[in-house]
């Protein structure tokens, strides 16, 4: 049985999960009517004054987290700067992310400077395995052996998948929208692993240059740390701000894609339909245009990677009537909907397995 074949609709709260039809519309030139109408606004232009502006806001959040270690010497509040800083860590990869796409400078070599400042040196990851990562993500949204982003080994996105798990695995599979938020807690720590393998693995341009910013970056960090803390402090004080980082980011991404349309390997769905009908965006609003990092117009930014962040809620309105006027799903909900799906769905991919003829 293919995966295709496994989920059908799992209930009317999760229509917009189902997944793709054997019979695919044929490629049309739709999307290029579409970019003509986003071209003509304007709204792939560069934005370098107000990236200027979210770079300088950024630093200053970064260097008032830093200068708490130094000021600050009561451990509870400590903690409170662990919680900030891995809000803060969470805004630097947000930019990060936007220089990947080259949404701040005309010039490649301009954003790649900034990606690697942001990643490497601040963050801890490496930009070539991002970038390499990320845009297979953005090629093959949802797509089975395709998207790397559904490639997980902790979360099935499939009952075939589950029903193949065995041990502790089979358990986490069993169990998995309720480990689901306790597992983002891991998400940072686990991108910054992955990141040094692939360096060290691979030989990718500018390696010895990713791996001397990773290095200065650990350095720094446990250097600040250590340096105002002692060692079980620092160590707490890690822990704290390492699995933030990596709630918070997972939660920002998790809405994107996660719970939406899945689609086969051998899916020949056009590009349109297939970055609209497999995103998710989170309601338009300031909170969560700033909690999201612009990330809750998935829809905007799949559609058009390069677009800077400030134009996606611009481009919403035209994107969202385009869609209506074709009949393409176009699908938007709040944030807590959003983790409501998300949990329903990982939960009807465990069913089989909480059923009591299914045995490990």
């Amino acid at each position: 049985m293919n995966k295709t074949s496994v989920l059908g609709v799992i209930d009317t709260d999760l229509d917009h999960a189902t997944l793709a039809s054997p019979t695919q519309r044929p490629v049309v030139n739709e999307y290029a009517e579409l970019k003509k109408l986003i071209k003509q606004r304007g709204l792939l232009k560069k934005q370098p004054v107000y990236y200027t502006f979210k770079i300088l806001y950024t630093v200053m959040l970064l260097a008032a987290g830093i200068a708490a270690l130094f000021f600050i010497h009561n451990f509870w509040l400590q903690l409170g700067d662990a919680v900030f800083l891995a809000f803060v860590f969470g805004q630097i990869g947000f930019l990060g992310h936007d220089a990947g796409h080259r949404q701040i400078f005309h010039s490649t070599l301009k954003n790649d400077i900034i990606v690697m400042l942001q990643g490497n040196l601040l963050v801890g990851m490496s930009y070539t395995w991002w970038l390499d990562k990320h845009n297979q993500h953005h090629s093959h949204p949802n797509q089975f052996d395709m998207d790397p982003d559904i490639a997980i080994p902790a979360i099935c996105f499939s009952q075939e998948d589950a029903l193949s798990k065995r041990h502790f695995p089979r358990f986490l599979a069993k169990h998995q929208a309720y480990a689901f938020f306790p597992l983002l807690l891991l998400v940072g720590l686990d991108l910054q692993r992955l990141s040094i393998l692939y360096l060290v693995r691979n030989k990718v341009k500018n390696r010895f240059l990713e791996l001397s910013l990773l290095a200065l970056h650990y350095i720094l960090y446990f250097g600040l740390i250590f340096s105002q803390m002692n060692i079980w402090q620092g160590l707490v004080f890690i822990l704290v701000h390492q699995t933030l980082s990596g709630l918070y980011l997972g939660s920002t991404f998790a809405p994107n894609h996660k719970g939406m349309l899945l689609l086969d390997k051998s899916s020949k769905m056009d590009f349109l339909r297939r970055q609209v009908l497999t995103a998710r965006n989170v309601t338009s609003h300031p909170f969560n245009d700033f909690w999201y990092g612009g990330l809750n117009y998935q829809i905007e930014h799949h559609l058009f990677p390069s677009m800077p962040r400030k134009n996606l809620k611009e481009a919403q309105k035209i994107i969202r009537v385009f869609c209506n006027e074709r009949s393409i799903s176009y699908y938007e909900t709040s944030m807590t909907q959003s983790y409501k799906e998300i949990l329903l769905f990982l939960h009807h991919i465990g069913a089989p397995l909480r059923r009591p003829s299914i045995t490990s």
